[in-house]
């Protein structure tokens, strides 16, 4: 259960974060958003405000937003239709009833003659159906299209993605990626203020254990070393490769303490690591606590941890390519069982990367990803003119084709990893 509730936390936050990027760029460019998705499938909560509806559904696994225009969809209404129009007291159109009109009985009834629900916004046709009232109304901007129970807002052109400019449509879609990389910086941030600090390279010594060989020997918590066995030591790590490579050999540590300098020796523990022999004494690494180190510490994290992952994908076409180099859900899942075990910093830890990971692929050029969609804009800037919409949605559905394909085939391979 712990891990089922785990899972859900980190796979809906980063999703939730990915979403959010896109909601916030969208508004910010005035582009109207019909649905704020998490998860897939059946819906679990759906609460509507305004021109978009936020919903919950089963299956944590992803989410998207739907900006009008995206999609193509428009609502038509052609000559010869039959509806009913609820009238503001200005007489402009706040609801077109297409069906259920009798569930409106104040409604207007009208034969569309002609209608312009995008760019003009009006209506006209003939009242109670007689060809010898002809009428035409203003439709309101946030007018409702009603069919039986479904509601829908009409989409003012100018409100539509497409309408938009092309750096306007750019940072709408780059913003969901960018919002992943955020979180990474967050979570990364809070940690090392939660933790007192983050690791430092000092020379100088962090919290000596009661019972370990530095104790024993005297080092103290704070303690400079300045050289080990008269070799300088210009960091933690020339510390730690000293004592690594010395297991039972005593070593002569000059160290400085409140300012003055000292020799003291110390003989590290020998301990199998890997099935090697090492050198232990029993001193943790330094901390870096100050306020400056905590707050950068999110964004060397975050930076780190992309060079990582771009290497890594480097090799992955440099070195050969196998399935047991991807990890999808049910992969993720059993890495969140054993990320659990450590508690719920480790978790934490583990949803930075998650988030940074899931930014790094969402940015690939690849049809059906953001990087797809910011290629087919880079296309577009080179140009002068968008590609033909239809061609782009066709290549769009190709790649998602394919990358259902591959995340059927990643699912399968964690399957067999994870229970055969």
């Amino acid at each position: 259960m712990t891990t089922i509730i785990a899972f859900i936390f980190v796979f809906g936050l980063i999703v939730f974060f990915h979403e959010l990027g896109h909601f916030l760029f969208a508004k910010r460019a005035g582009i109207m958003v019909k649905d704020f998705s998490i998860g897939f499938g059946p819906k679990i909560f759906a609460y509507r405000k305004k021109e978009t509806q936020y919903t919950i559904r089963l299956l944590p696994i992803g989410g998207y937003v739907r900006m009008a225009g995206e999609d193509g969809e428009e609502i038509e209404l052609k000559p010869g239709y039959r509806v009913g129009l609820e009238l503001t007291p200005e007489e402009t159109v706040s609801k077109i009833i297409v069906n259920g009109k009798d569930q409106y009985v104040n409604a207007q009834p009208i034969e569309v003659s002609l209608c312009d629900l995008e760019k003009e916004l009006f209506i006209e046709g003939y009242e109670d159906y007689d060809d010898t009232k002809k009428v035409r109304y203003q439709v309101e901007r946030d007018a409702l299209v009603i069919d039986g129970k479904i509601e829908t807002m009409i989409t003012p052109y100018d409100r539509s993605f497409n309408a938009k400019s092309l750096g306007n449509r750019a940072m709408t879609i780059f913003a969901g990626p960018l919002f992943n990389f955020i979180l990474a910086i967050l979570i990364f941030t809070a940690l090392a203020f939660v933790q007192g600090g983050v690791p430092s390279t000092d020379n100088t010594l962090g919290n000596v254990l009661p019972d370990g060989a530095a104790a024993e020997a005297g080092l103290k918590k704070g303690d400079e070393v300045l050289s080990i066995n008269g070799k300088e030591t210009k960091s933690w790590t020339d510390i730690v490769q000293s004592v690594s490579e010395n297991p039972g050999k005593t070593l002569d540590f000059k160290i400085e303490r409140d300012g003055k300098t000292q020799d003291i020796d110390v003989t590290p523990v020998t301990q199998k690591e890997n099935g090697k022999d090492v050198g232990k004494i029993g001193v943790e690494t330094p901390m870096d606590s100050s306020f400056t180190a905590k707050i950068t510490n999110g964004f060397t994290q975050t930076w780190n941890w992309i060079v990582q992952i771009f290497t890594i994908l480097g090799n992955m076409f440099t070195g050969g390519f196998s399935l047991d180099m991807l990890n999808g859900p049910v992969g993720i899942y059993t890495s969140t069982q054993q990320v659990v075990q450590y508690g719920f910093m480790t978790v934490l830890n583990w949803t930075a990367v998650l988030s940074i990971n899931l930014g790094i692929v969402n940015l690939l050029p690849l049809p059906a990803l953001d990087g797809g969609r910011l290629m087919f804009f880079l296309y577009e800037l080179v140009r002068g003119k968008p590609i033909d919409p239809k061609k782009e949605g066709i290549i769009h559905f190709a790649g998602f084709a394919l990358l259902m394909v591959l995340m059927i085939l990643v699912t399968w391979n964690d399957i067999q990893r994870a229970f055969f």
